[in-house]
């Protein structure tokens, strides 16, 4: 009984398989059939062009995409050199047309090891080339600044986690190639980017294909706006894993400004002493629910906070409408706010809500 229900099941297999074989058959579709599905989809493609906001995105923002060849120090003081491909961007700043990158793109370089190149394969002779390692942003200034094309500056603190996003650039020295996708997240800090030192880190993380190459390039919304510099990527192989990090744009031309007025680049002062280990338990004993901003342990004398009446135990929520993450959060939005500026800021104190008001100052040259 066994064995027939077994040679049963055997049929029944081998039927279902040459089922399962015919149903696989291809379709065979008639040469008028086929000449009229062409003739619909030349028609379908036409509406979707139409409608392809990416293809006008590129075309609005490309021209202003430049890429950088740099021939760099294998180390400082070290004859030997290596060349790397880099990306950047055409930016406008007091009527002046410059080119951002990333500092890592054009650092360290032997002396004219820096060759930028448009779209059209036009090069563009270096001028200046100023840099903040603490930012990682560099400001180029070239001969022919006629030629360059600058791109529309967006607002980076406007964009969503889940907005979409087109990242430009040079990926392994491929010139302005496009990649697509989402803004993944927002305030990344605290990464590892080796031997850098990029200490101010606010970064939009992105699945928009990112690769060596890719660095010093925009981020671009739906817009045509640059919203970000492309400057690092989370990879195990060097690779793309959809896991690439932006410098914010608001971020970047801040800094850009400073350098090219010759200011002291993060060098906004507020005068205050943090807890760094501001926890729950503390929180609670000061009406807060959970650790959220930032402790307050010491005021300088004469400084900004001093002179707003910032005392020990305030707890400082918010910077300008902006809500505190932590001390470093704090840190990154004083230094990136130009000396001189009034700031609002909300503070709890004795377990009600205060706003006030402080004029930033430059950085005591001692404290810098």
């Amino acid at each position: 009984m066994q064995r027939l229900q077994f040679v049963i099941c055997l049929l029944t297999c081998a039927m279902l398989g040459q089922r399962a074989i015919a149903q696989e058959q291809p379709v065979s579709v008639s040469l008028d059939a086929r000449q009229q599905l062409f003739e619909q989809l030349a028609v379908d493609a036409k509406q979707f062009d139409a409608r392809n906001i990416l293809k006008k995105v590129v075309r609005v923002a490309k021209p202003s995409v430049v890429h950088i060849q740099s021939r760099k120090l294998v180390q400082t003081g070290s004859r030997r050199t290596l060349e790397e491909a880099g990306s950047g961007f055409v930016v406008e700043i007091k009527d002046q047309k410059y080119i951002l990158t990333n500092r890592h793109v054009v650092f360290p370089t032997v002396p004219d090891g820096v060759k930028i190149s448009l779209e059209d394969g036009q090069t563009l002779s270096v001028l200046d080339i100023t840099s903040d390692p603490a930012s990682d942003i560099a400001v180029i200034t070239v001969r022919e600044a006629d030629l360059l094309v600058p791109a529309r500056i967006g607002d980076s603190g406007r964009m969503d986690i889940g907005d979409f996003v087109v990242a430009i650039g040079s990926p392994f020295g491929l010139t302005h190639s496009i990649t697509y996708g989402i803004i993944s997240a927002k305030g990344r800090k605290d990464l590892a980017l080796g031997t850098q030192g990029v200490v101010i880190q606010d970064f939009i993380q992105t699945d928009a294909a990112i690769n060596p190459g890719n660095s010093g390039g925009p981020l671009v919304n739906m817009r045509g706006e640059v919203i970000g510099v492309n400057t690092a990527i989370a990879s195990s192989s060097g690779g793309n894993e959809g896991i690439g990090f932006t410098i914010p744009i608001n971020m970047a031309m801040v800094v850009a400004s400073q350098l090219l007025d010759k200011e002291t680049v993060h060098g906004a002062y507020l005068g205050v002493r943090m807890d760094h280990d501001f926890n729950d338990s503390t929180a609670l004993k000061l009406g807060l629910s959970h650790a959220r901003g930032v402790r307050i342990t010491g005021v300088t004398e004469k400084s900004p906070a001093a002179k707003a009446e910032i005392t020990p135990n305030d707890v400082i929520l918010s910077f300008n409408g902006t809500l505190i993450e932590d001390d470093d959060h704090l840190a990154n939005l004083v230094s990136l706010t130009p000396a001189g500026s009034k700031v609002s800021l909300l503070l709890l104190r004795n377990r009600k809500p205060l706003r006030l008001e402080v004029k930033l100052t430059q950085r005591p040259t001692a404290e810098k």
